[in-house]
């Protein structure tokens, strides 16, 4: 039997490492699998690559058939600069997308079914929430509060669907709500962390002030950043677990971090890094309007999951500088 990886990206390819190392046979499924992305498995004889669409429910059943799919991890999705662009286009795949991979396991009795969910899903909430850490079922408790973008909003969807697959269908689902992740090169543009480190890092090796003109890439308060290598081992985590029976799980730190820290992570290594703002911080990362002052509650992966974080920032700035062309 093998296990279905949708998305070929940084967490996807991490994923099928770990896998693989381990003797697992994978299926990378991806509708434009980049190169320089999936190098480090294309050649692992128990690693396959095909193109293709989420969207296409048919092709997925093919494939699936074809490879002996008996477990999936979903982490095919358009992200939020891409849907900014197209946000029919990230309703399509972020929603049809995984409704497909779920009426597939349905169809196919997987084992399991990973989804890749996000944090932004209770960005809304960091102007009312008075806790220490936001718990992983408060965004289910505050139907009121419309999610804080397009993207967010396609995965508290997903969340939905895959809960109610679980409750109506008994299939085995459980969500991870993946903090802003960090990791390897990925290419340009791709997220907003991997946006604004690739404006330091250009700057300070070319010698030059760092002007940060995008809003999109400054924030007042903190947020909360993940290693994209631990996302992958918490995909792994979430297929071995034996009862995770909260069924969504929040992936991060457990800690915030403001725009300062990544300068200041930036500088640890070139030490005369220039940074001017050409724009003004209004509001929360990623151009969210609420400002976040509350880490994640990440104790039911520790104990449901066997999972922690093991990548500090500082770790995770390193390993993207390593792998930036």
């Amino acid at each position: 039997m093998a296990i279905l990886i949708t998305g070929a990206g940084l967490i996807g390819c991490h994923t099928a490492r770990l896998l693989t190392e381990r003797g697992e046979r994978v299926v990378l499924y991806d509708a434009c699998p980049i190169p320089g992305a999936i190098a480090s498995i294309v050649d692992d004889p128990r690693a396959s690559v095909v193109t293709g669409d989420v969207t296409d429910l048919d092709h997925l059943a093919r494939v699936a058939e074809q490879e002996g799919i008996d477990r999936v991890v979903h982490t095919a999705a358009l992200l939020s600069n891409a849907i900014r662009r197209s946000p029919l286009d990230g309703i399509r795949v972020n929603v049809m997308g995984t409704a497909n991979i779920l009426e597939l396991a349905r169809r196919l009795a997987f084992k399991r079914v990973v989804l890749a969910s996000s944090t932004t899903v209770h960005y809304p909430a960091f102007g009312d929430f008075a806790g220490p850490a936001f718990p992983e079922d408060y965004p289910m408790r505050m139907l009121a509060h419309r999610p804080g973008s397009i993207y967010a909003g396609t995965k508290v969807a997903a969340e939905y669907f895959g809960l109610l697959y679980r409750d109506l269908y008994a299939l085995d689902v459980v969500a991870l709500r993946y903090a802003a992740v960090l990791g390897g090169w990925s290419g340009p543009g791709t997220s907003v962390p991997g946006k604004l480190l690739a404006t330091l890092l250009e700057a300070a090796r070319a010698g030059r002030e760092a002007v940060i003109d995008d809003p999109l890439l400054v924030w007042e308060g903190g947020d909360e950043f993940v290693d994209a290598r631990d996302c992958a081992r918490a995909n792994v985590a979430a297929l071995d677990a034996r009862e995770p029976a909260q069924g969504v799980y929040t992936i991060g730190s457990g800690a915030l971090h403001r725009f300062d820290d990544f300068v200041d992570a930036v500088r640890a290594a070139y030490p005369g890094l220039r940074v001017r703002l050409a724009v003004t911080p209004k509001g929360g990362f990623a151009g969210f309007p609420h400002v976040r002052h509350t880490p994640s509650d990440i104790s039911a992966a520790r104990r449901e999951l066997g999972w922690a974080p093991s990548h500090a920032l500082a770790d995770s700035v390193r390993h993207f500088f390593e792998h930036m062309p």
